[in-house]
């Protein structure tokens, strides 16, 4: 079975399908050993979720019958390679009255669409965006 045809089945991919998961750096769960870590050979990076891992939990999920879940696993797996301040970034633009218009979270979506490729995203801000307008959230409420 490839991974192109997860199912419910395979969840939890660790327990079920430990050949799948990789790191970062394209070591898998077997290589991850604690005498691995004592050696030296086994770093953060080794530890951290995929695009690949989040994007089989939205396979997963989707064959669970939840979309919503799915759709949220696919946005996180755009995220992975973004930076961690970007990201506090753009949680506190999204808190509502933090933006201060519809063009400054559109700004956001581009960059994050361009620099890093993750379109579903950049749609998923703008999307808050029009939604923010039509609510008036844009006001500052602090």
């Amino acid at each position: 079975m490839s991974a192109d045809e997860l199912t419910i089945a395979d969840y939890p991919l660790a327990e079920m399908r430990p050949d799948l998961v990789r790191g970062q750096r394209g070591k898998g769960l077997a290589e991850v050993t604690l005498e691995a870590v004592l050696a030296g050979q086994v770093v953060l990076d080794d530890l951290r979720i995929t695009g690949t891992a989040l994007r089989q939990q939205a396979d997963i999920a989707r064959a669970a019958g939840r979309p919503t879940l799915a759709a949220n696993f696919e946005r996180a797996a755009e995220l992975v390679d973004v930076p961690q301040e970007t990201i506090m970034r753009i949680y506190e633009l999204l808190r509502p009255g933090r933006a201060a218009s519809k063009h400054e979270l559109n700004a956001v979506a581009d960059a994050l669409k361009v620099q890093y490729g993750a379109g579903t995203l950049a749609d998923f801000i703008r999307e808050a965006a029009e939604v923010y307008e039509r609510r008036g959230l844009f006001n500052r409420r602090y």
